[in-house]
């Protein structure tokens, strides 16, 4: 299976009482063949401390877990036993996240095209948008 470019994407929430939009525009991206969720971790964590973990993957009944092997345990913890950082800890009360490793199948012809021309990646960033504005580029542009 040839895969396109993966990102690894990490969003805090700080308002768990989500509306819809984001979800809605993943969908649309994955109905048109933009993107794929390969996994997504999303873990809620109420005002009394109680969190809550939902995993998806667009792969299949029995291919989750690819992002907490990622991070580093199935857990959501990472460390030795006497430095552990917790994801669930890291989240305040009251807030929430989501993990997702996304491929973006609208790449992977351009991959391809730059393997077989014998390129490789040599370094790859996302620009925050105001860096982008910082840098002299026009939103309007």
């Amino acid at each position: 299976m040839t895969l396109g470019p993966v990102q690894l994407l990490v969003l805090s929430f700080d308002r768990p009482d989500f509306d819809g939009s984001v979800l809605a525009e993943l969908e649309r991206l994955r109905e048109n063949d933009l993107v794929r969720v390969i996994d997504l971790l999303v873990v809620h964590k109420r005002a009394d401390g109680t969190v809550d973990r939902l995993e998806h993957s667009d792969l299949g009944a029995g291919t989750g877990g690819i992002v907490e092997a990622l991070i580093g345990a199935d857990d959501g913890t990472l460390g030795s036993d006497e430095d552990v950082w917790s994801l669930d800890d890291a989240i305040p009360n009251d807030s929430a996240a989501a993990i997702a490793l996304v491929e973006h199948r609208w790449a992977t012809g351009l991959r391809e095209a730059v393997t077989a021309a014998g390129g490789v990646p040599v370094a790859d960033a996302w620009i925050h948008p105001a860096d982008l504005a910082a840098a002299g580029l026009d939103a309007a542009a």
